[in-house]
């Protein structure tokens, strides 16, 4: 589970061959204990728990980097190393 990305406490991952359980390009968040799945496509939290505050940042941050997110689900989706992506400044 790479880290692609650390920002105001938020810890952003993606998976390796994780694309079974949400069916689409997604990324993971962790926040003090809290864990949560948003799409990359539009932002939308599809399954955990996330302050409000703390998921407006990061869907912000999907959108600022949203052709970077989708080059590294390919590669993580094949098994390949992952590009770490700025985080939200």
């Amino acid at each position: 589970m790479p880290t692609i990305s650390l920002f105001y406490g938020i810890i952003i991952n993606m998976y390796f061959f994780d694309d079974e359980r949400h069916k689409l390009p997604h990324i993971h968040a962790k926040y003090q204990g809290m864990e949560a799945a948003f799409s990359i496509i539009d932002g939308s939290l599809l399954s955990g728990d996330f302050p409000a505050a703390k998921a407006r940042l990061v869907q912000a941050w999907i959108e600022i980097h949203r052709e970077d997110l989708l080059a590294d689900w390919e590669l993580a989706i094949n098994g390949q190393a992952l590009f770490p992506i700025d985080p939200l400044r």
